[in-house]
């Protein structure tokens, strides 16, 4: 698994006992994995089907560094399932885990649109080209 994001825990995200909220560490779990199903289904439309039981293990204190880890586990015919790690890069414990998330890939109607793939791409290779909202066309980097 692989830790690619990592947030600075702020005072706004505590809860009433001075730690982690936990409400804020889901949001970035969802954010961080549905660009993950971005990049990996190459669709800017995707949404969360399922989150698994959600296991906290530790929290994370005001100041504190955690980093959030992603793996696919499965590819479906319009879905991607991943496994979701949260870990303290202080005190190297693991705050949160989750088995299963699964995405699902939309066509312009909101309707499940097959996507193709049965592998993890680590390059970009597969980000849309059009801007969701504008349609404008992404030119190939040089």
């Amino acid at each position: 698994m692989n830790f690619h994001t990592r947030k600075w825990v702020r005072p706004e995200d505590l809860n009433a006992n001075g730690t982690l909220f936990g409400g804020s560490l889901l949001r970035w779990i969802d954010e961080e994995a549905a660009i993950y199903a971005i990049i990996q289904l190459g669709n800017f439309r995707v949404v969360t089907k399922f989150i698994s039981e959600i296991e906290f293990q530790a929290s994370a204190l005001q100041g504190d560094l955690i980093e959030m880890g992603l793996i696919a586990t499965q590819f479906g015919r319009t879905s991607i399932t991943m496994r979701a790690v949260v870990r303290n890069m202080i005190t190297r414990r693991v705050i949160l885990s989750i088995e299963k998330l699964v995405f699902v890939s939309l066509d312009d109607n909101g309707h499940p649109k097959p996507h193709g793939f049965t592998q993890i791409t680590y390059n970009r290779d597969r980000m849309p080209t059009e801007h969701p909202a504008t349609g404008a066309i992404r030119l190939p980097e040089r």
